[in-house]
């Protein structure tokens, strides 16, 4: 039923999600996935033709929808498709560069074309932002290279609040190496974690789940095994695939094959894969309700870059890809009913204004001869937030985080880009988003040491419990010219009390 997953997804959070969205996402999960279904996703089917249905960590019942391993991509070539069947027009090799916004109305956005570096203000009655995660901003992470928190960072310095930033998800099981992500399913299918001793080692933390427990569980127990030297080579565990068969690994995992074996020189019919935790997901971001509106007028947000919050302090696996379908459908109705009803009223000395201040920003890379080079400071900062605000973390080491991330804003004043050619230059792309990945950085880090207890992804070695009676909260960050702005609210608790949380 809807009520169960809904019990399994708030449980999963920690208790720490707002319950009424939590619900209004499980209930319209079934009609979701029928919905794309008839589309055309692939689903997966069990023997008398009904879609598969797969165990995903943290949940009740196997309950997850899925098109081999490959869910995601086939998801997202259906809309793809759809897109294309209505024509939408896409502005591809376009990056925005921020809002343009009052502190009560959003009236488009300024963007630059990637082919010639011409900036330009685009005027719009509504604007949706669906731009994913920051997970670049660890050194070892399984996101993508465009997953750079753009869009949080540009609605941040907007005006608008940010929420929960603390809560940043692990995956698990990251291919060793590369970081590359061994999916979810690998565990769903009845994948085996063991270390250095041939020991199926999550039985000591989630006896009855074992490696079907939440992402945040299973990451920090496999952190544990190799902080205590359980660990191949100090630094990883493997998943043992191999007693599945070859059968079953080529029909329901074969892209992991395929990546273990191109990535590892692993075959998982023979051999188990080497892997370790990487921020994977999260969970906070640009502060919604459940109409996906944030606080400034025809500006929404969905996805993994929008905090409504369905996740809570974890997210259950499968729960992403649902939010992205549920919740951005939610966001284009109400965009574009807003969009019917409300022009945009900003005078075009407004435009010019915002656009004359991005063009001499982009002038002040490419004037410059000589300055900080933005890739070390890039790598600087990734390797900041992997050692001291990663899976484990305590005061010293985000006390140490927050002030080399001020060092790296403060060196970021002088960065130059060496090349100077305008079209598709890709280190003035890379400079242009440093800024945001710096500033989102130092958010995280600041957020962590103000949460003084353990509660779901967030675990603080220095504070182990979770704290009900004073961080039941969710943390709500606004931007402000002399420091972060950070103060607290109650999560929406409708039918599910907080209890221990166990597996």
């Amino acid at each position: 039923t809807w009520q169960q997953h809904a019990f399994d997804t708030i449980k999963g959070s920690d208790y720490l999600a707002d319950q009424d969205a939590a619900e209004i996402l499980c209930r319209e999960a079934p009609g979701t996935v029928i919905e794309m279904e008839h589309w055309g996703t692939l689903f997966s089917r069990t023997n008398d033709g009904k879609i598969a249905q797969r165990p995903f960590g943290g949940a009740g019942i196997a309950r997850a929808c899925y098109a081999a391993d490959r869910t995601g991509h086939s998801l997202l070539h259906t809309l793809f498709d759809q897109m294309v069947k209505r024509q939408i027009t896409v502005m591809e090799d376009w990056l925005v560069l921020s809002l343009i916004a009052d502190q009560k109305r959003c009236h488009g956005v300024v963007a630059i074309n990637l082919l010639d570096s011409k900036v330009e203000p685009i005027r719009t009655n509504a604007v949706v932002l669906a731009t994913g995660g920051y997970g670049r901003v660890y050194d070892k992470t399984t996101n993508a290279l465009i997953n750079t928190g753009s869009g949080i960072g540009m609605a941040y310095r907007a005006g608008v609040p940010i929420e929960d930033m603390e809560f940043v998800q692990f995956h698990p099981t990251s291919l060793y190496g590369t970081n590359i992500l061994i999916t979810e399913g690998a565990r769903g299918e009845g994948g085996y974690l063991i270390n250095n001793r041939d020991e199926r080692f999550m039985e000591k933390y989630a006896p009855e789940k074992l490696e079907l427990a939440p992402r945040d569980v299973v990451s920090q127990a496999i952190q544990t095994e190799v902080n205590e030297g359980r660990g191949f080579e100090n630094e990883y565990v493997h998943i043992d695939l191999r007693h599945l068969g070859a059968d079953k690994i080529k029909e329901r995992l074969p892209e992991i094959r395929e990546i273990a074996m191109d990535f590892a020189g692993v075959d998982p019919i023979e051999e188990p894969i080497p892997i370790q935790p990487a921020q994977h997901y999260s969970m906070g971001g640009i502060s919604v309700n459940s109409d996906c509106e944030t606080e400034i007028a025809g500006l929404f947000a969905a996805g993994e870059c929008a905090c409504i919050s369905v996740h809570g302090a974890n997210r259950l696996g499968g729960n992403s890809l649902l939010e992205a379908l549920v919740f951005g459908k939610i966001a284009g109705a109400n965009a574009a009913e807003f969009a019917m009803k409300n022009q945009s009223g900003m005078g075009l000395d407004n435009f010019k204004q915002q656009l004359t201040a991005q063009e001499e920003n982009i002038e002040r890379f490419f004037s410059r001869e000589t300055g900080e080079n933005l890739y070390h400071i890039l790598n600087d900062m990734k390797k900041i937030m992997t050692e001291h605000v990663g899976v484990f973390r305590d005061r010293r080491r985000l006390e140490v985080a927050i002030d080399k991330l001020i060092e790296l804003q403060m060196r970021n004043e002088d960065v130059f880009v060496r090349s100077k050619v305008r079209r598709y230059n890709a280190e003035l792309r890379a400079a242009l988003e440093l800024s945001p990945m710096l500033e989102i950085a130092e958010v995280i880090a600041t957020c962590a040491l103000k949460r003084e207890e353990s509660r779901g992804a967030h675990k603080r070695v220095d504070f182990p419990d979770r704290n009900d009676n004073s961080w039941l909260k969710h943390s709500v960050i606004t931007f402000a010219s002399q420091g972060h702005q950070i103060h607290y609210k109650e999560p929406v608790i409708t039918s599910y009390q907080p209890t221990e949380r166990t597996y």
